[in-house]
This record gives structure tokens, sequence and C-alpha cells, in this order.
């Protein structure tokens, strides 16, 4: 195969898109680079359809190598590993796009790789995956109905830009990731700080600007070298198949689907595909289906059943109206032990939401390309099988609970106090214990009731709610608060978090083309009626954050030390802060600044620690007297420990008023080694020796006894 390049103009920079040099057994293979950022991107499929499926088996994996920025991991292990938490992110970017734009019946196994090779700190490799992955799509024999392009929209002095680069993300009020194709948007994903809807609408619609360029780019591409798409495949579901399930049980189903609770809608429905799979799929009847056929029909019927009572009669299988939301219900403080806790439930989805305080050793450590570092807030999204009636795996987090949990994160992070206005680092759990529709926005309302549960003092409430579409022909109808059927049988799923003022997060996942941004207007604008509703919700059972935190949260306090004064606090391979932690039991954390951080429950501890780090710091000053610990005791004088680490002399004939002998046979009668002793520095030289007076003291006080006038 030939080496081809192509480039395109996108915000200001080019991004270059090669083939044909690397992985050219692959089915299809890009290197796009922008800047010195270069990510190859592969799609191989396999050669035949997986048997007994009704599905896309698709498993995209995209992985960021040290060796692009010069390096290696810094742990002990040094070869890329589990995915992290970024890498699963960026995955699920590239895959959320890509899955509807595949040919109907397309059951082949599909691999999309991608590698980050090479890193310039500057340009993000994320946006030049997903491209890149569509791109090696598109000429390959895979049959992608079209390309898709990405874009990064970001808002700097009132300015929307598009790819900014790594520094002007980290000033941006607004970080927006988005694909769709030339004709529609597929999906986006953005936090902001607290932005309107009008402007989240406008950054979308700059951004798909971009994305066209992308699209026509590939698309011409793909006309030039791409290979003849592998149609011959394609399993086409038949009239007869769906006929025949019809015919056998679309009454009952239309009925079924007009349950209104879940648990038992789904077992009637469950009934109906078992007596259609025992009476179709009989081989011994002259007329019979394939199991994975059958169960593709009652998908579809389910769909059009559902589709058209929301379109025709303006019901949903629950009984509400297109704009109702469920049923709210919250319980704060239901946990005694946890520092935060909140019960929030909205219909049949639950979330048991609990948030710790810690100090800086509980911050979740992480490593990227651009280098080690910490989060002081973090929430962690977990989804027990148990949570939707079922037997499943239980385990480390899929990607769906690592997307779902992120997103919730995003959605409160505008609202978190600064760190020096409230040092802790905080940790939050959604526990999903029911599930039907829009955990992730459960979590965002119930992790907000946990921060103020907690004591946290956010800067105001926000909440989030899920909204689905149904677009047939020219009719669209918009839904709030969606139920998981409708999740999965309606063609679109856009979470809003924010408040009455402003959006804090957003992510939107499209399964057709034709959604206009008068559509998502309408629903942005329906979002926020619903969102409101359900911060007033919240308001009437927690209308602000507890002033006292719980009993059993740590205490954290901060001080200031001189820099120079780090080495002095930590000692000897950390062995003067492991002394301090084991006597006093806290937890100490100190930054590059001197800023000392101090945590424990126990405030005598805290106090504890703070007194010996302020005689570890603390300079010795002439003219001072300390209560110091006698160190040892010589025939000249005895050496007095005045702080912490620094010892002076206090000399023979500075013990006392009177002369001294013998120091031993005077110290028989006066002291010994341990005792502590006031002394007043009386000189430090140039070699930083200090010299005491014990005389000095007991002759300050002779003389204020003879000055008190007699009675």
């Amino acid at each position: 195969m030939k080496q081809h390049e192509m480039r395109i103009l996108v915000g200001g920079q080019e991004i270059i898109f090669q083939t044909g040099k690397i992985a050219r057994q692959a089915n299809g293979s890009v290197v796009v680079r922008s800047g010195d950022t270069m990510v190859l991107a592969t799609a191989c499929a396999s050669a035949a359809p997986v048997p007994d499926v009704d599905f896309l088996p698709l498993r995209v994996d995209y992985q960021e190598k040290f060796s692009s920025v010069g390096r290696t991991a810094s742990g002990y292990i040094k070869r890329e590993g589990k995915p992290t938490e970024r890498e699963t992110l960026v995955s699920r970017f590239i895959d959320r796009p890509i899955r509807p734009m595949f040919e109907d019946g397309y059951y082949h196994d599909v691999q999309i790789l991608s590698y980050v090779w090479s890193y310039d700190g500057t340009n993000s490799p994320d946006i030049l995956a997903i491209c890149g992955a569509s791109c090696a799509l598109a000429i390959s024999e895979i049959p992608l109905i079209k390309p898709i392009g990405a874009a990064r929209v970001g808002l700097i002095d009132g300015q929307f830009i598009v790819n900014p680069t790594i520094e002007q993300q980290k000033a941006s009020k607004l970080e927006l990731v988005m694909a769709g194709t030339e004709d529609a948007v597929l999906m986006i994903e953005g936090v902001c700080n607290f932005l309107t809807e009008e402007q989240v609408l406008q950054a979308i619609e700059l951004g798909h600007e971009a994305i066209r360029k992308i699209c026509q780019g590939i698309l011409n591409w793909q006309t030039l070298l791409g290979k003849p798409k592998k149609k011959d495949t394609l399993k086409v579901l038949g009239k007869d198949v769906i006929k025949a399930v019809m015919d056998l049980i679309g009454k009952e189903l239309d009925t079924v689907l007009h349950i209104k609770e879940k648990k038992e809608r789904e077992n009637a429905t469950g009934e109906l595909e078992k007596r259609a799979l025992a009476e179709l799929a009989d081989e011994t009847k002259a007329a019979h289906f394939s199991a994975a056929d059958i169960k593709a029909a009652f998908k579809k019927i389910s769909s059009d059943i559902m589709r058209q009572m929301i379109i025709k009669e303006g019901l949903r299988s629950d009984g509400r109206s297109t704009t109702d939301i469920r049923t709210i219900d919250i319980e704060q403080s239901i946990l005694p032990r946890s520092h935060g806790s909140s019960l929030f439930t909205r219909g049949e989805t639950q979330t048991m939401a609990i948030c710790v305080l810690g100090g800086e050793n509980m911050a979740q450590r992480f490593e990227s390309l651009e280098g080690e570092g910490s989060q002081r807030f973090y929430m962690q999204y977990f989804f027990p099988p148990f949570s939707v009636g079922e037997v499943g795996r239980v385990g480390p987090p899929g990607r769906r609970e690592v997307g779902h949990g992120k997103l919730a994160e995003r959605a409160l992070q505008a609202v978190l106090p600064t760190k020096e206005a409230f040092p802790y680092t905080i940790r939050l759990e959604s526990n999903i214990t029911e599930s039907n529709g829009s955990s992730s926005m459960a979590s965002v309302c119930g992790g907000c009731l946990a921060l103020m549960d907690a004591g946290v003092p956010i800067a105001r409430p926000v909440a989030g709610i899920a909204m689905g579409l149904i677009l047939e022909a020219n009719v669209s109808v918009i839904l709030s608060d969606i139920l998981g059927v409708e999740d999965a049988l309606g063609d679109m799923d856009f979470k809003v978090a924010g408040d009455a003022e402003g959006i804090t997060a957003f992510q939107m996942d499209i399964k057709v083309e034709g959604i206009t941004l008068d559509i998502m207007r309408q629903a942005l604008a329906q979002a926020k009626k619903g969102r409101v509703f359900i911060l007033n919700k919240m308001l009437a059972i927690c209308p602000k954050s507890r002033e006292e935190m719980s009993m059993w949260a740590p205490r954290i306090e901060t001080m200031q030390v001189k820099p120079s004064k780090i080495g002095t606090i930590i000692g000897p391979g950390g062995k003067q802060i492991r002394a301090i932690i084991e006597q006093t039991g806290v937890d100490i954390d100190i930054n590059d600044d001197g800023i000392v951080s101090i945590s424990s429950a126990n405030l005598k501890g805290i106090e504890a620690a703070k007194a010996i780090i302020n005689g570890l710091v603390a300079e010795v000053e002439v003219g001072k007297v300390y209560e110091g610990k006698i160190a040892s005791i010589v025939p000249f004088g005895i050496f007095v420990e005045v702080l912490p680490g620094k010892e002076g002399l206090c000399h023979i004939s500075e013990l006392d008023t009177q002369r001294i002998e013998n120091i031993f046979e005077y110290a028989k009668e006066k002291f010994k080694v341990g005792d502590t002793i006031s002394v007043a520095v009386i000189d430090i030289n140039d070699r930083g020796q200090i010299k005491l007076s014990r005389r000095a003291i007991l002759a300050k006080h002779t003389r204020a006894k003879q000055e008190v006038p007699a009675q």
C-alpha cells in the first residue's frame, strides 16, 4: 500500500493523517498528528460474524505510552498495564459516537486500538484518537455508514476556542468534547462553571463546524483510497420473523408495556419472549426462526410499541406524561458513623451517597503523561448487580461505573470550597441500590446532599436530570427523567446537571442522525425545569450545609513554617515525622511551600503535634527564658535541650548565685538528667553554640522578693 498524507486545518492547528506506512496488516490504520503529539489508530474485524448474537461486538481500547514523553511509569512495574481512569474515559469517548455508525446487522467482532506514541504537552491526544479511529474504519472494508470527527471547545476570556492547548484548557471555563458526522452531533460531554444553556449551544455549534471539516476530509480520503465495504455478511432482520412475532404476542406486549412497575413489567415481557422463542424457534415445525432473530424482532416490536405509545398517547410505561418527574424521597444522616450520608430515591432509582473527609494522605494519587498528581475531591460510583435484581460480576469498576462516577464528580466540582477555606480531602461514594434510569444523575443529587450533610460549605446546591428523545419522521418528543427502557429503546440520553442559573456538567449520546440544535435547545429548556423541580425537593429537606461537622470527622489545622525547616520536621529518612505521628496519633502532610496540615479526630493530638512542630522549627532567641530538659551533666556544667534538637550549655558558673565547687555533689540535691529546668539564653556565638544561665533567673527572682514592700 502506498503512503498517503492528508492535512486539515482546525482551530488554527493542522491535524495530519498518515496511512500506508505503519500497521499495514490491519484492516485500517492511521497515524494522526498535531504538533508533536502522535496517535496510532487501528481497526480490525473478524473474518466471519459471531454466531447467535444480535448486537455489534465492538471493543475499543486507548492507551497512553509513557515512552511518548520520554519516561517510564514511576511504580515498581514499569510496563503499562491496567487502564487508568483517563484511558478508560477516552476509550468511551471513541466508542460512544462510533457505535451507532455501523451498518445494521454487522455482527463481526470489531476491535479499535489507539496508542499515544508521542506527546508534546500542548496538543491533546484524545481528540486525535477519536478522529484516527474514524479514519481507520473509513478506509477499511468494515462497513461504517459515515465517518465521524471530534473537537474540543473551551471558553477563555469570553471567547470560544476550538481545540485549545493544554495550558489554555487550564484557564478555560468550559471543557466540551464532542463528536459527530458531517450532518449531526452524536456525542457531547462537558464540564463548565455555570454556563447558560445558550452558551452551551453556541459552543456545540462552533465545535460542529470543526467536525464537518474533519468529516469531509476523511470522506474524501475514503473515496480516494478506501477499500470496498464488506456488506455480504450483513444480517438483515426479515419481515417474516417480525410478522410472526407480532401476530403471536403483539397485542399482549402492548398491554404489558403499559404496566407501571418495572419488575412486574420486565417479568411479563420476559414470559412473552420465552413463549415466542418456544413456539417460533421449534425446529420440528416447518416455519421456524433462529433464537437470535426472534429476540431481535421482539426488541424491535417492543421499541415500536413504546414509541407509538409516547407519540400518540403522550403516555409512558410508568404512566407519566413526557415532562413529569418521578416521586422523590430523601433521608439525611442515615448512616450514624459516616461523615455525611443521604439516601436519595427517585422512582425506582436509588443511591446511598456517602461523604468521607480526611487529610492530604487521603487524596487520590494518579500518574499521567503530564506527571504525578493528586485529587483532593473524587467520587466513586458502585453499581452492584442486585440494584437491577440480577446475579452478576463483582470486582473492579467497569467502564460504565468509571464514566458515571466521573460525570457526577465533574458536576459537583464547580461548587466545592477552595482548599484554603476547607482544607479537607473529600471522597464521595454513590452506592446504587436500585436502578431504573439515570443513576448517574441520582448520584449528583445524592452526592450534593451528602456533601451538605457532612458540613462541606459548598457554594450552591446542584441537581441532575436525564432527558430522552423519541424521533419519528417529522415528530420529536422529549422525555424528562427517563426510565431504563426509554434509554435502551429511545434515540437520546442527555444528562444535564446544574441549578436554576446555569450548567455544571452535561453528557449526550445520540443513536440516530437528525437531532438539530433546535431539538437540543428544547431539551435543555425542559431539562432546566426538571432540574429546578428536583433541586427544590432537595432544598426542602436540606436547605443548607450543616454548620457542625460529624463528631466522627477528623479536624484539620494548618500551620505555616519556613520551607527551609521542612527537612527538620521530616528528619533523616522521615524518622522525625514518623515519631510525631506515632506519639500523637495524627496525620501530617507538608507541601513545598511549608504549609503543614495536621488532621485527627483527637483535638489533644493535634495540639500536641503542633507543639512539637513549633518546637522543631522555632529559633532560639537571646534573652528569652526556656523550660528545657537536662540532657547531660558534665564537670564544667550541664547541657540543656531548650528546643527539640537544640541544646545549650549552662556553665557551672551560671548554675547558681552561689559558687559551686563540685557540680555532681550539687546536682544530687537539685536535679538529675531528664528533669525540666528554667534557663535564660544569654548568648549565641557565630558557630551557633548557645550559652545558657540559670543564675540570671535566680538573681532576678531574689531582687523581685526584696522589692516587695513589708506589710
